[in-house]
């Protein structure tokens, strides 16, 4: 029998941990019950911030206690197979920070495990929990853009280099997120340049693109090596256009009446085939909801309910399957790589 709230135990309290602590004890019907973490001092602070959580060294306690009802993860990707794994078998349901797992097949193992269990694995891909990128989505699908020609993206900083996963798996992941999520198709193909300019860190710099059936185009740009931080998306179609800047403090998404259309009537030959439009602009209101609280609302809500996750691990899968895709194709200097395609379906 599932409890009136339910017992989150909380895995990692570095970087993105007080994000998820802070927003699941936000929560009317969940509740942390436990921190764990190596560093004793960010226990302290856990201690000090929420008296009422119990704190451990020790992950495995927190996920053998009978009394936690859902894990979430959100330590270094090397550690989440392993972790993710031991709560599944425990029966606990599982949040997973992105990117999933270091390999597909580590990935698919959690999915197959989660499901012969009937739990809940639900991985942590932000973005499509934001107003705006729901928003995107909408219009897409609603063809308020016509044809979609191209996705292409700045996703640059200075800073801050990963000891633990390349530039790719740490910024360009949030790009394949928005783009399986607003466009709900799967890319055929990939090719991928970056470098790595220190000796033992991972590559720092890539400029991935992604090819899909339908014609249209999509190309990502993430750095570590930039001297501004830079957080824009760009969508062109046939009849609209969005930009998405997310730095921006109101007004991030923008849609421009603005379009290319090409004739082939024979009486005008002599003319320019190419055509363009231009009208207004307008910015349109979004739900400017902290993404993760409603993330973490829906979290729960499909523990209650046993519905799926919005990105659950078959999306977490995906995303997998691209960083090693876009990585290999970047160690190839370029080399075009083929993805399966059983994603290439419309979702």
């Amino acid at each position: 029998m599932m409890r009136d709230v339910l017992n989150i135990g909380v895995i990692g309290y570095g970087y993105w941990g007080p994000n998820l602590v802070r927003n699941f004890a936000e929560l009317t019907d969940a509740r942390v019950h436990t921190v764990a973490d190596l560093n004793p001092k960010a226990l302290e602070t856990v201690a000090r911030r929420y008296p009422a959580t119990k704190v451990t060294t020790d992950a495995m306690d927190l996920i053998r206690d009978p009394e936690i009802d859902a894990v979430a993860i959100a330590t270094p990707v090397a550690t989440h197979f392993s972790l993710a794994m031991a709560a599944l078998k425990a029966g606990k349901h599982v949040w997973l920070e992105k990117p999933m797992t270091e390999t597909s097949m580590q990935a698919r193992a959690l999915i197959d495990e989660a499901e012969k269990r009937g739990l809940t694995l639900h991985i942590d891909h932000t973005f499509v929990y934001t107003g705006p990128v729901k928003k995107m989505r909408e219009l897409v699908r609603a063809g308020d853009l016509g044809k979609v020609l191209y996705f292409d993206s700045m996703r640059v900083n200075l800073g801050l280099f990963q000891r633990d996963v390349n530039v790719i798996a740490d910024l360009a992941v949030h790009d394949f997120s928005i783009l399986d999520y607003v466009f709900g198709q799967h890319p055929t193909a990939v090719s991928a340049a970056g470098i790595n300019h220190y000796p033992g860190t991972p590559e720092n710099l890539a400029y991935i693109t992604l090819f899909y059936d339908s014609g249209f185009i999509a190309h990502v740009n993430v750095s570590w090596l930039a001297p501004v931080k830079l957080r824009s998306i760009l969508i062109g179609g046939t009849e609209k256009m969005i930009t998405f800047d997310e730095l921006q403090p109101s007004e991030k998404l923008k849609i421009y009446d603005k379009g290319v259309s090409m004739t082939t009537d024979p009486a005008k030959i002599h003319d320019m085939r190419v055509g363009y439009r231009t009208g207004d602009m307008w910015a349109p209101k979004v739900d400017n909801s902290e993404a993760l609280l409603v993330e973490s609302r829906h979290f729960v809500d499909c523990i209650r309910s046993g519905a799926k996750p919005i990105s659950d691990g078959e999306f977490g899968f995906r995303m997998v399957e691209l960083i090693e895709a876009a990585t290999a194709s970047m160690r190839g200097r370029g080399e075009t790589i083929h993805l399966p395609s059983n994603h290439n379906k419309t979702k």
